[in-house]
């Protein structure tokens, strides 16, 4: 019976990622009621923060198509999730004067980002490897800081805010203090976007970004126009990121510069290496696990530590990208496919291993 089970959900795996949502958007809520966990915050608190935790997680799902699928190493992924959110800042809020309806803002902020994506992806089409990552660390510290210096236009250093909040007929506006509409609206997000990738990747798509990520001559020599698949995966990625950022700029009501620092690509190319390069799943899985780590148990670890000779005196907030770089290090020793790696990669690797 279960393998049954299986063999139909390997056949339908749009059906098996909403299943498995299904159940996360159970789990997670009824893990957050426990005594345990509601010893360390309130419960409204867990689900504000599994709703912040899903936009790293479409940040990871869109990176991993840009990286684990194309084999394009992009250190300037926070500059699309910076446009998405400033899309919706300009199309959504008092500031602009215009007040499109959230859900017709996420596929507007979806398409810019994409047009961004194929502008900032076409002058690196003939970049490999360290240049390539160069170039891209070079434009994701440029559209913050364009961003930062149109006073004009996007206020600068104060950032728009008042920026409105998605609306539906029987719950009315989302509101800040109540978490379950935006948990549940994080979870039907991710899943679409996992659905979307999920099939790019098994279609003729997902096949030619595998042959140029594994050698991109060879996918040359067999008739793969690597042009237009790399800036494909330049816009479907940056077109997640957009998503995302609109999603946080609805969810805070505010925008500005300083939420699109280089530390966001560190931080999300860090999920994605923990997770599992190449692997949806693995991506998605060690967005969520680093969020956490990051905004929950180093704040508790402060916390626990207070009046405890010299582990008071620590901030480990302030230690945080030290121990996300041991992280890294120990991964790439230890299990340099991740938790979750890849299957081909994993077979591979294996591969050479024997030999």
């Amino acid at each position: 019976m279960m393998n049954r089970m299986r063999e139909y959900l390997l056949r339908h795996r749009s059906l098996d990622i909403v299943l498995r949502l299904t159940a996360i958007a159970i789990v997670l809520p009824l893990v957050a009621a426990t005594p345990i966990f509601g010893a360390f915050q309130p419960f409204n608190g867990w689900l504000t923060g599994f709703a912040n935790a899903a936009i790293f997680v479409m940040l990871a799902i869109g990176l991993n198509i840009v990286v684990g699928k194309a084999g394009l190493l992009d250190l300037g992924f926070a500059a699309f999730f910076a446009i998405g959110a400033y899309t919706y800042a300009f199309g959504a809020s008092a500031y602009s004067g215009n007040d499109i309806p959230f859900w017709l803002m996420l596929p507007i902020g979806a398409v810019v980002t994409a047009i961004f994506g194929v502008a900032i992806g076409a002058p690196t089409l003939r970049l490999r490897g360290d240049y390539l990552a160069i170039v891209t660390l070079g434009f994701g510290e440029i559209i913050p800081n364009v961003l930062l210096n149109s006073d004009k236009y996007t206020l600068g250093t104060n950032g728009i805010s008042g920026l409105d909040r998605p609306e539906l007929p029987i719950i009315g506006v989302f509101k800040s203090n109540e978490p379950w509409p935006w948990f549940i609206l994080a979870i039907v997000l991710i899943g679409l976007i996992m659905i979307a990738a999920d099939r790019i990747s098994f279609s003729r798509i997902g096949r030619a970004w595998e042959a140029i990520r594994e050698d991109e001559l060879a996918a040359a020599s067999n008739g793969i126009n690597t042009v237009t698949f790399k800036l494909l995966a330049f816009a479907i990625g940056a077109s997640t990121a957009g998503i995302a950022g609109a999603f946080l700029a609805s969810k805070l009501s505010f925008v500005s510069p300083d939420q699109f620092k280089f530390s966001v690509s560190v931080t999300v190319l860090s999920m994605l290496v923990l997770g599992g390069i190449g692997n949806l799943w693995g991506a998605a899985i060690g967005a969520f696990l680093l969020y956490f780590v990051q905004s929950i148990l180093l704040k508790q670890l402060n916390e626990g530590f207070k009046g405890v000779p010299v582990l008071g005196e620590i901030d480990f907030l302030q230690l945080q990208y030290l121990l996300f770089g041991l992280a890294l290090v120990i991964m790439m020793l230890r299990r340099p496919g991740g938790l979750f790696p890849e299957r081909r990669a994993a077979r591979h690797r294996a591969g050479e291993s024997k030999q």
